[in-house]
């Protein structure tokens, strides 16, 4: 798998779409064991209905938009992150099987399994005795 998402200073090429709305680079741990892979992305005050997780072909996106609420009748006087929106991509490699993704939500913490494709599980083999 690899990260196929630009850093804000990278320039475009002619090849690539026009240019999308500035957005933060969650951090992402990815852990990978015999049987797959587990993506692990930071997403403070992203609720729930401002996630979107896609895979297209080879590709796994993740977008997101938080939702801090400000108390009616107060403005912000010092805002460090001044945006609002989250993205993210990775090339998944073809010993993984996209069809099988499955993703959950917790306290700011999207966790993402990506089992392994049944060809590049390890397996066992049993040896005939002559």
């Amino acid at each position: 798998m690899s990260d196929l998402t630009q850093a804000p200073s990278q320039a475009k090429t002619p090849a690539q779409p026009a240019r999308q709305e500035p957005a933060l680079l969650p951090p992402v741990d990815v852990i990978e064991d015999s049987t797959g892979i587990t993506l692990y992305a930071d997403l403070p005050g992203v609720p729930r209905d401002r996630l979107q997780l896609r895979v297209e072909g080879d590709k796994l996106s993740i977008e997101a938009e938080t939702v801090l609420p400000v108390p009616q009748g107060m403005d912000a006087t010092h805002v460090e992150v001044n945006l609002s929106r989250y993205r993210r991509a990775f090339t998944l490699s073809k010993e993984l099987d996209a069809e099988k993704v499955s993703a959950e939500m917790s306290q700011g913490v999207l966790r993402v399994r990506i089992p392994k494709a049944e060809h590049a599980q390890p397996r066992r083999i049993a040896v005939q005795v002559g």
